[in-house]
């Protein structure tokens, strides 16, 4: 009789081993959904990559702030619409949140290395990552930014993740946001910018805090007159 309980506690205890850990994926999930759909229709004051940013400067002054303003889409200028995708997701009105021939050849170029060099993420999925995740490289934050990046196409309009995306994403040292890089670089509004003034801050996005230092680099200047010259074919939401 006492085998039997015994045998029947471990069983229980074999099947919380395991349902707990599926269990907490799911609510995890679940989570992220619940931002999902309520950020699908209000702004976000903080993301995760705006939270980490600013713990970051405040290390060293303990007052410093990240700065960003929300501006409405309609208020960012179409040419930096068009020079961000043209830059960093050309099939971003056309795929449904993963450019898969991206990540093959990323997938590829990553195996040569060794390591994880290259993402190959749309527009949407470093959406997700700026929103929720960090700047870590890994395969398992990888499949995490997959799952969220599915989250947003299913729920918000390309026009909304655009607008998001735009606003939130990170241009500089505690720069974030159009508006706030517009103001930084060129002391204008995020609807005023030049198609020249466009396509160099869609340039920096892969890494604007090393070119918010370095603005004389002769790759930003090359990289920058070639998107210049792909504005027109970009297209929008």
């Amino acid at each position: 009789m006492k085998k039997a309980r015994k045998g029947g506690g471990n069983r229980r205890l074999f099947k919380w081993l395991i349902l707990a850990p599926i269990l907490l994926i799911l609510a995890v999930q679940l989570y992220y959904f619940a931002w999902v759909l309520w950020w699908s229709g209000h702004n976000p004051a903080m993301t995760s990559m705006m939270r980490l940013q600013q713990e970051a400067i405040q290390t060293k002054n303990p007052k410093a702030n990240i700065h960003q303003t929300w501006v409405e889409y309609r208020a960012i200028s179409d040419n930096l619409k068009r020079a961000v995708v043209a830059s960093e997701d050309a099939n971003f009105a056309e795929h449904d949140g993963v450019d898969w021939d991206a990540l093959q050849k990323a997938w590829e170029k990553n195996n040569k290395r060794h390591k994880i060099a290259a993402g190959g993420s749309t527009i949407t999925q470093q959406l997700a990552k700026n929103l929720f995740l960090s700047g870590s490289r890994s395969y398992i934050r990888k499949g995490q930014e997959l799952v969220i990046t599915y989250m947003i196409e299913a729920v918000m309009s390309k026009h909304r993740i655009l607008e998001l995306y735009l606003n939130v994403v990170e241009f500089g040292q505690g720069i974030f946001g159009a508006e706030a890089a517009a103001r930084h670089y060129f002391n204008v509004h995020a609807s005023q910018l030049t198609p020249a003034q466009a396509a160099r801050l869609a340039v920096m996005l892969p890494n604007p805090r090393f070119y918010d230092k370095h603005r004389d680099s002769r790759y930003l200047a090359r990289r920058t007159d070639l998107i210049l010259r792909q504005l027109n074919a970009a297209d929008l939401p």
